[in-house]
């Protein structure tokens, strides 16, 4: 079915309310019983360098609008309320780092790189835009249903953006899904505190345990939903509502045949992980009938895979289970609510392709028109009521509020002159290989003095391998092996024929912070925060701390195999050079583990404000320290320390401080660049638009917000009451 077009939705209104109806209704009581491909080349844009050349280069204003964009300092800037953000609200991520990394004596927090920051404004934006689209949709086509969204805490289950998420949602009554029993624990919790008419919509596997706590929340006035996902599920429900005296509302998942063929899409078909067959879905529903409980099924639910990349792919997926719901209102469900599941896609590399899994060839607008319209001209053609429609967007709610930004320490490379044998001893060296080996290095320097670049490639090559067959056969000493590697990688850069790739060693686990990238080849956008008004110079690749081969990134949006960056130490003013990781708000805190022992990154919560700096971090957590990432290993670092420090006594060895202090300090690397990183000060106040502590506290009009307590570090207390 091709994709349906939204009339006039050129712009979408801001959010705004309308009248709605309650919860779902209890039942009644019981009766009885494409990308590119190829390297950027920055000889393509004219000189002078500007900002506008960066945001092209690296196509920030593809995948970042309408929240990032490059400012006139050539640094990466928030525009926390979108394309509404006015340029004095506009956020420098420059300034967040320094003001998070900088030591207390200097004004700062102390805290350590790698850094995540938040952005709540930007998720309560993509909130908002979201229930905007779907309320201009309904309106425009005369739609007779609502709109109610839940957030999938799968995607991201750290406690604040939950929190937030329930109260920037409360005015549109938005609502959680959970899939396992502690994320229904999470879920009860925040709705407490959020709109009576949210729903709580119950996924995943389910036990006994799992079933009663979900009727319990509905005893509890949460607007809760148990979605079927097996046939079998049903006979526990039954037994367990029957022995609470709690009837239930009951959704299935219908498993469809849609599906789409990308990585996302393979828990989709009819093969897929979850979800009913038309057999199955039958006898539900006659059984159903047969224990006069027909009414408890209110829900209908189907995911044809994340990351949809089209809305024709969309649609197709929503007429069919368009039908499947009509089908069951005809056979006497209670229906009321289509939930159309997850899908709401983001563009990752800019391209706005509909045929790759990082990107999509649609925006907001046109996703809620497309669904709207589709399930209005089923249910019309069957004279069904239009239903509530509930969406699970996890992944294009939370992805562009988060930033992990990172700093590269060290860059290394082959240079042309970096052979200490490239002087006069080259020549002396030459003479003692064999012959075979003499005679390829007399070939080379003929064809080098020649400029003839092919054949001094196929010449360097050729000497390379045969001095390495010599070497192993002991033939020639480490030095000429060395003079020969120096020598051949001289020849070729100076002709031209190497393209020659730094590697920028950065202060990160790839494991811990990007683990989509590394276990199914994600591709986020990467790209300096800094001096982004100055070209790059290099291409480069990135190798993480980790003492694994896979711990690098060499594969970027594009397709490309390398990144435009700066010289190392370049640009002028010292200090570090920062790379951001964006659009990774989703999935990666949740699936990050602990490879190396690395632990998870300082956390700051950067919201807008109108003071000086024009920001105010509300929330500053320390990253993981050694004590604690071990701890989760079940070690036990105070026993740890003790036996160390007894070992160093009975070596004579005064190094006991030392060990407390890396017990205490992050894993990751210390660096002192000059830009006040790693400071290692304990979290305070100050009078900069920072903030202390590791919970909420509340900011004031200069940006700056409270303090925390100091940190003991000769108090083992605090490694007893460790929270891991």
């Amino acid at each position: 079915m091709p994709a349906l077009a939204c009339v006039d939705a050129a712009v979408v209104p801001p959010g705004y309310a309308f009248a709605r109806d309650g919860p779902l209704p209890a039942p009644r009581a019981f009766l009885g019983g494409a990308p590119t491909t190829g390297d950027y080349d920055t000889s393509d844009f004219s000189a002078p360098w500007s900002t506008a050349h960066s945001s092209a280069l690296y196509r920030i204003d593809g995948w970042g609008a309408p929240y990032f964009r490059v400012n006139s300092s050539g640094d990466i800037a928030v525009r926390p309320h979108g394309a509404a953000t006015l340029p004095h609200q506009e956020i420098d991520l420059m300034k967040v780092v320094k003001k998070a990394s900088a030591s207390k004596s200097s004004g700062g927090l102390g805290l350590r790189l790698p850094l995540l920051v938040r952005l709540p404004d930007v998720l309560k934006h993509r909130l908002e835009s979201l229930h905007a689209a779907f309320d201009f949709a309904i309106q425009s086509v005369g739609y007779g249903g609502r709109y109610h969204g839940v957030y999938p805490v799968k995607c991201n289950q750290d406690r604040y953006i939950v929190e937030d998420i329930v109260e920037f949602g409360a005015p549109f009554h938005y609502g959680l899904e959970a899939g396992s029993k502690a994320e229904l624990l999470l879920a009860m919790s925040c709705l407490t505190r959020g709109s009576p008419d949210a729903l709580l919509v119950c996924n995943g596997y389910k036990d006994e345990e799992y079933i009663a706590l979900a009727l319990i929340a509905r005893s509890m006035n949460l607007n809760t939903v148990i979605v079927l996902e097996q046939e079998e599920e049903l006979d526990t429900v039954v037994e367990t509502s029957r022995r609470l005296g709690i009837r239930p509302v009951i959704g299935l998942r219908a498993k469809l045949r849609t599906k789409h063929s990308g990585h996302f899409g393979s828990t989709s078909g009819e093969k897929g992980k979850f979800g009913l067959t038309t057999m199955q879905t039958l006898s539900v529903v006659q059984k159903l009938q047969r224990l006069d409980m027909i009414d408890c099924l209110q829900l209908l639910h189907f995911h044809i895979g994340s990351q949809i990349p089209s809305t024709s792919l969309l649609a197709e997926g929503v007429v069919e289970a368009a039908q499947i719901y009509c089908e069951l209102s005809r056979l006497g469900a209670s229906m009321r609510v289509i939930d159309i599941g997850g899908g709401l896609g983001i563009d990752y590399d800019g391209s706005h392709s509909g045929d790759s899994d990082m990107s999509v060839n649609y925006g907001l607008e046109e996703y809620a028109c497309t669904v709207v319209r589709t399930v209005m001209l089923a249910c019309d053609r069957k004279n069904v009521n239009h239903p509530i429609i509930c969406s699970e967007s996890g992944r294009a709610l939370v992805s562009h509020h988060s930033v992990l930004i990172f700093e590269a320490v060290s860059s290394d490379s082959i240079k042309a002159d970096a052979s200490p044998f490239a002087g006069p001893n080259l020549s002396f060296l030459a003479d003692e290989l064999a012959d075979d080996a003499r005679a390829g290095y007399n070939s080379l320097m003929a064809a080098a003095y020649r400029r003839d670049y092919e054949s001094s490639a196929i010449y360097a090559e050729q000497l390379k391998r045969t001095c390495v067959e010599h070497f192993k056969d002991g033939i020639i000493g480490l030095e000429h092996l060395a003079a020969v590697d120096g020598l051949c990688d001289i020849v070729t850069k100076k002709l031209g024929v190497a393209d020659q790739v730094k590697t920028y060693h950065v202060n990160l686990s790839i494991f811990t912070s990007i683990p989509d990238l590394w276990s199914i080849g994600q591709v986020f956008p990467i790209v300096p925060i800094h001096h982004l008004d100055q070209r790059p110079g290099v291409k480069g690749v990135l190798s993480d701390l980790t003492c694994d081969s896979d711990g690098k990134v060499n594969q970027f949006i594009g397709g490309l195999t390398s990144l435009p960056l700066h010289e190392f130490g370049g640009g002028g003013g010292g200090g570090g050079y920062y790379l951001g990781m964006f659009l990774g708000g989703a999935y990666q805190e949740a699936l990050g583990g602990l490879h190396n022992l690395f632990g998870g990154p300082s956390v700051v919560r950067v919201a807008q404000s109108d003071g000086p700096y024009c920001f105010a971090v509300t929330l500053a957590v320390p990253g993981s320290s050694c004590a604690q990432v071990l701890q989760a290993m079940r070690h036990e670092p105070e026993v740890m320390f003790e036996a160390l420090k007894h070992r160093a006594a009975e070596c004579g060895v005064g190094g006991a401080d030392a060990i407390m202090r890396a017990f205490h300090s992050m894993p990751y690397l210390i660096c002192r660049t000059g830009g006040g990183v790693g400071g290692g000060d304990a979290i305070g106040s100050d009078s900069d638009g920072c903030c202390g502590g590791g919970d909420v506290i509340g900011s004031d009009s200069d940006g700056c917000c409270g303090g925390g307590e100091e940190e003991d570090e000769d108090d083992w207390g605090f490694m007893r009451s460790l929270i891991v």
